[in-house]
């Protein structure tokens, strides 16, 4: 693993668009009213809540979503990264650790699978975009 070959700028470029889809995914334009359902927040709560540290932190982990997938990436030769690798891998990511962590606990939290839905397909798309950044990026 390489990491003197990390594109940084594209780290960050990628954590703003996972948190952009995220900001529409989350609107009223898709899901926010489903998704808002799904885990029992109200409008209230969501006014009451501390909403710019909340978008901070999310970022940062997004940000290290991202990072974590550029440390993957280091590991490949420079010819071997391109965008479909980029989003095959953000797709594997999310597939096989971000939507099934987020199933284990939703099964214990019993949170419907509608819930598993909205959320494990955002982790998909976002890691693909992702993915697809820093392939295209290096």
């Amino acid at each position: 693993m390489d990491v003197s070959t990390i594109n940084y700028l594209a780290v960050v470029v990628g954590a703003i668009a996972f948190w952009a889809l995220g900001a529409l995914w989350y609107s009223p334009v898709l899901f926010s009213k489903r998704w808002q359902k799904e885990v029992g927040i109200t409008d209230e709560s969501i006014k009451k809540a501390n909403m710019p540290l909340i978008y901070i932190l999310s970022f940062v982990l997004m940000f290290v979503m991202v990072l974590g997938m550029a440390f993957i990436l280091s590991g490949y030769t420079p010819e071997e990264i391109t965008w479909v690798s980029g989003l095959c891998l953000g797709a594997l990511i999310a597939v096989c650790f971000l939507a099934t962590t987020m199933g284990v606990n939703y099964l214990y939290q019993r949170r419907s699978v509608t819930l598993w839905f909205i959320d494990g397909i955002y982790m998909l798309i976002g890691m693909g975009i992702a993915g697809i950044i820093l392939g295209i990026w290096r």
